[in-house]
């Protein structure tokens, strides 16, 4: 395959409650908060082009990892310093620990607020094909 189809525009996170989830990413990820309605939330890089959107959707079901029937379907790895460092900070956010995670050397696994799961992940991580 050649050619460019697209670019990305935004990453488009479902949640029961926009506002409070943008607020955990914008300090997970350093984003600034450019748009904010009842509805939705768009973050934004410094550069402009990194997006995250937060989308108000009713009936919210958060996934659950490694659950088959109620897949996670995609997560975000968020590149760290020092995974004990990190974890203090998005565990003071409001992130879990995902049972099951055994803290191996490299990365982690964790659920934000509402249930989505991300991993902070080192170069050591990526290195060793995380």
């Amino acid at each position: 395959m050649t050619g460019m189809i697209g670019r990305l525009f935004s990453l488009v996170i479902d949640c029961p409650a926009p506002s409070e989830l943008a607020g955990f990413y914008e300090s997970l990820l350093s984003l600034a908060r450019v748009e904010d309605t009842a509805d939705y939330v768009v973050l934004r890089g410094p550069s402009g082009t990194e997006t995250v959107t937060f989308q108000r959707v009713d009936g919210f079901r958060p996934p659950r990892w490694t659950d088959r029937d109620r897949p996670g379907l995609m997560h975000v790895d968020v590149m760290v310093d020092d995974l004990d460092v990190a974890e203090a900070k998005v565990l003071a956010l409001g992130a879990t620990l995902l049972e099951g995670s055994d803290k191996p050397i490299g990365y982690r696994v964790y659920a934000d607020p509402v249930g989505h799961p991300f991993c902070l992940v080192t170069r050591e991580g990526v290195t060793a094909g995380v």
